[in-house]
């Protein structure tokens, strides 16, 4: 019988679910490492049946299961050529906290963040903070025995682990927690698999050259984050095998053993007291690396809660990125490298004193040129530019990247300096820079290589700087990995960095665990080489992949899709804030991760045969659910941006495969309505009738949006000329497509303001902006708008008479698609610069005193905001804030929301109604239904305000129409 014949009969018997497709085994192929390897089968578990019949299947079969959460492991721990068994979707319960004992239990797909939001209530938290709390699992933290920028203060993952439950490579359920010495000889007692890996425990372990041989060649007990092999050196801390402790946990040994002894089911942490509540950081600007790392033994003598590195690259890399740049306010010139150090206390004085004493500290020794304390909400500002580190190497165009390889070496804090000198001898004899950021106080270091995997002397540099770095750690004694696990990259060195009869202990010890190898094969023992199975072949001939869109800044599509380097961040869910991705944050699928997007878009386009690589229906279902809300494009700290990556894949998909009647319609919408408002009340019923809406495949729950009885165009028209005097000057309005047509009202109140203002309202006869084509993929129809609007702007519009739009998405095309479209990019860009959000036209002119409080009412209004996705991806909700806040009496707030998950034409689609309202439960629906009736909605997205009525029955208005409505 076929492996897939026997597949389809163990999915018959699952709970979950387990998938053998095409698609599924590319996006479960790779991780955050820099490794590709084609699973089996995935599966979805929905109970701990599921997985015991999945490790059966797999004993049976001689394949490998491998654990898996968020994905976002580094050094290819979560990658296999057996099942994927994926826990993060059903495995998300918190089970149990006892406040007493101040423990939690949970499964392991928990995410980090979102336990803490849970505990907070209770006044304590989950230590250990990786820079992917935000969607980083439970179980994944134990796998890797995480650690993260508090661990100096709050210890490492292990420190936490009460009691494991998990299932053993026969599918047999076990508990390991702690035990009496005499609890542990019991165990030892018996025929199960349980007790036959207490009794192989104890025989290894209780031999006195075994324990020797242990503390000799494992990394010094003074480095905390130590996480080479087993953990058999915490072990050795028993009275049974030559310790002092009275009790043993075999929890801690399963803590950093990347699911290869057992597979973890649920886990009971310790947790602390909440950290003082005021804190103060000092960042310290130095002028060179070493400066910096032997300022951190001085400042480490003042008791930090954090001591965090980055070097030039990756401040270098926030300057291109739409979400971080605005995290660089508190640099002072261009340092090589700068240190965070916290100070925290729950007195506001003390906390003020401690930070004094260690600037003054500081300046004493002469380390650093600039020393800026930071305060409040802005602290966290800071560390989200650091915790956006890896993403933001993903961000460096080309193929030159930062390779993971040595990224995780510890050392003795004292140790630093000349670790790091060292260090950086050596890549001077390679040839290389590297990239320096992290955790210096806790004397790790993640130091990345700057290597072109695609060309084959690279690879062998891969290696050579790999094995260089080991000989390196191995003589000051320190840890190859700190907190991001061995997996394949690091597994082949652990014979070497423990020695062989370690490595011996290590091997007879997985066999007791897993006598069938089952459990996560190729990874800590047996390991894999660490310089094959890359998610690029070196020494390839690069695909030439023709594109309609200029992908130049990312020297082509391929390369645009290969920035996405796994770490997951669309995967947060929206507790964490921001709007990426909504199709995951309603089906919490991985499927509907960006990352999906981008790593299928780059399996097809490297290794299809077809002459249309776009041509692949894998590629179709996974764009399927991106609603082009560009969320990814800003909050990416990669700028991954799938909505461009979308319109380029529908364009050439539907060369091949034709477009269906729907598209045109949606695409068309601007001709379509030139024609229907000849007779919009007709118009109106014929498209609103069951039987239509049916034919166009139109969700029935949906109302189509009317026309209005005339357009702005014709409005506009009929207005006398004023013969007022306009003090602030000329304006352009952008006459879009659903303002012309739909939003009448909102057009003209934008006149009657503007002109009441100060302002000559200009409108010219323009295109359309190409938004509807955009979306559906009709790119060349796009592209003549672009170019005509390029040509009909370029030498009207300027930044004393900018051009202003209404709508977010019709204005900031000029921003953002145009630039890849349009013939004249001289001219594109120029007209780019000078075209604007009527909201951030109101912003710079308040700035500026052109409008004042005093030309609204006093009256008092509330006023919540939603943004517009893409206003908050290419634009800023903040100049929506400001307009509305101006007059004397409003009170203005904003919607900490989504995406709303209307997104044009989508949520009108009949296939696509039901995640579109749930999108829109996620976050924006219960917060407007959470709203008084009094406060006004303000929503500048035609779409959203649809939504929201729909999801809602409430009434959003245009953010320009309530200041309208303010004006005396």
């Amino acid at each position: 019988m076929s492996i897939n014949k026997e597949l389809e009969q163990l999915s018959a018997s699952l709970e979950g679910t387990l998938l053998f497709d095409d698609l599924h085994k590319t996006l479960y192929s790779t991780d955050a490492s820099v490794y590709r390897i084609r699973p089996k089968a995935v599966a979805v578990p929905k109970t701990i049946e599921d997985i015991s019949k999945l490790i059966k299947f797999a004993a049976q079969h001689q394949i490998s299961i491998t654990p898996r959460t968020a994905g976002t492991s580094l050094a290819g721990q979560t990658v296999g050529d057996g099942i994927i068994v994926d826990v993060s979707k059903n495995f998300t319960k918190i089970l149990n906290f006892d406040a007493i004992k101040k423990t939690v239990t949970v499964q392991p797909g928990v995410i980090r963040d979102e336990l803490n939001l849970f505990l907070k209530p209770h006044n304590v938290f989950f230590g250990p903070n990786t820079s992917t709390t935000n969607r980083c699992m439970i179980g994944g933290m134990v796998g890797n025995n995480s650690s993260g920028t508090t661990s100096i203060r709050y210890g490492v993952t292990r420190d936490k682990i009460v009691e494991i439950k998990g299932l053993l490579s026969d599918g047999s359920e076990v508990v390991f927690k702690e035990l009496t010495s005499a609890e542990f000889i019991e165990k030892t007692k018996g025929d199960t698999l349980e007790n036959k890996i207490y009794k192989s425990l104890y025989d290894e372990l209780s031999v006195k050259a075994t324990q020797d041989e242990i503390i000799k060649e494992f990394p010094k007990p003074e480095i905390h984050r130590r996480n080479t092999g087993y953990a058999v050196d915490i072990l050795l801390q028993s009275d049974l095998f030559g310790g002092t402790e009275p009790t043993i946990n075999l929890g801690k040994l399963l803590c950093g053993s990347e699911g290869t002894l057992a597979f973890t089911t649920e886990i009971t942490l310790k947790v602390d007291d909440l950290p003082p509540v005021h804190n103060i950081m000092v960042v310290a600007h130095y002028h060179s690396i070493q400066e910096s790392l032997e300022s951190v033994v001085v400042a480490m003598k003042h008791h930090l809660y954090t001591c965090e590195m980055i070097d030039d690259t990756i401040l270098d890399c926030t300057k291109t990125s739409r979400e971080h740049v605005k995290n660089r306010f508190f640099l002072v010139g261009e340092p090589k490298a700068i240190m965070m150090f916290e100070v925290a206390s729950n007195n506001p004085e003390d906390a003020e004193n401690q930070a004094n004493a260690l600037v003054a500290d500081l300046e004493k020794n002469n380390f650093g040129y600039a020393l800026v304390k930071i305060y409040g909400a802005d602290i966290e500002k800071v560390n989200e530019l650091r915790k956006a580190g890896l993403g933001l190497l993903g961000s460096i165009v080309g193929d030159d990247k930062a390779a993971d390889s040595i990224e995780d070496t510890a050392v003795e804090l004292s140790d630093l300096p000349a670790y790091i000198e060292e260090f950086s001898a050596m890549m001077l004899r390679h040839g290389q820079g590297a990239i320096y950021y992290a955790h210096a106080g806790a004397g790790e270091l993640h130091l990345r290589p700057v290597l072109n995997l695609k060309k084959t002397s690279d690879l062998k540099l891969f290696r050579t700087i790999a094995t260089d770095v080991a000989i390196l750690v191995k003589k000051y004694k320190g840890s190859l990995s700190g907190e991001h696990g061995d997996g394949i990259v690091r597994g082949e060195f652990i014979p070497f960095m423990i020695g062989e009869a370690n490595y011996e202990l290590l091997k007879r010890i997985k066999l007791a665990f897993d006598p069938n190898s089952v459990l996560n094969i190729g990874k800590i023992v047996n390991a894999l080489k660490m310089d094959e199975n890359h998610r690029v072949i070196s020494g390839r001939v690069e695909p030439d992949i023709k594109t309609f869109q200029d992908f130049s800044d990312s020297l082509g599509i391929l390369r645009a899709a290969e920035k996405c380097n796994g770490s997951g961040d669309c995967r947060k869910l929206p507790s964490a804030g921001g709007s990426m991705c909504p199709s995951y944050r309603a089906t919490k699928n991985e499927k509907e991760t960006t990352r999906a997007r981008a790593n299928a878009l780059r399996e097809y386009l490297t290794y299809s045969e077809k002459e249309n690589k776009f041509d692949q229906k894998e590629l179709y279902e996974v764009f399927e659910l991106c609603v082009s809300c560009k969320a990814c494009a800003s909050e990416c700290p990669s700028n991954v941006d799938v909505a461009t990556l979308k319109a380029e894949f529908l364009y050439q998909y539907q060369k091949a495969n034709g477009f269906s009647t729907r598209s045109k319609i949606f695409a068309h919408n601007a001709k379509l309505n030139k024609m229907g408002s000849l007779f919009p009340s007709i118009t109106n019923f014929i498209s609103n009738q069951s039987l239509v809406k049916k034919s166009m495949g139109i969700a029935p729950e949906r109302q189509v949006p009317l026309l209005a009885k005339r357009t702005f165009k014709k409005w506009f028209e009929s207005q006398k000329k004023q013969n007022q005097g306009f003090p602030n000057g000329q304006v352009y309005l952008f006459n879009d497509e659903f303002t012309n047509y739909y939003d009448v009202n909102i057009g003209i109140d934008a006149v009657e303001l503007l002109t009441k203002l100060g302002y000559e309202v200009l409108v010219v006869n323009h295109e359309q902006s190409g938004r509807t084509y955009l979306s559906k993929g009709f790119l060349e129809e796009a592209k003549k708008i672009a170019n005509a609007n390029v040509n009909i702007f370029k030498d009207l519009i300027s930044a004393k008479a900018p051009l202003i739009g209404i709508e977010p998405s019709a204005i900031l095309t000029f921003r953002d698609e145009y630039l890849r479209l349009a013939d004249d990019k001289e001219s594109a860009e120029r007209v780019a610069q000078s075209a604007f959000t009527i909201e951030e036209f109101f912003k710079r002119e308040i700035i500026d005193g052109n409008i004042r409080p005093e030309s609204f009412s006093e009256e008092k209004k509330e006023i919540k905001i939603h943004g517009h996705c893409h206003q908050k991806s290419l634009s800023s909700i903040e100049a929506t804030f400001a307009m509305l806040n101006l007059p004397t009496n409003n009170v203005v707030t904003i919607y900490n929301s989504g995406c709303c998950g209307m997104a044009g034409s989508f949520g009108y689609e009949k296939e696509h109604y039901q995640v579109s309202m749930q999108m829109g439960e996620d976050t924006l629906f219960p917060k407007v239904r959470a709203t008084a009736e009094n406060v006004k909605i303000a929503a500048a997205g035609t779409s959203c305000r649809h939504q929201i009525f729909d999801g809602t029955n409430r009434e959003a208005q245009h953010p320009i129409s309530i200041l309208r409505s303010c004006l005396l």
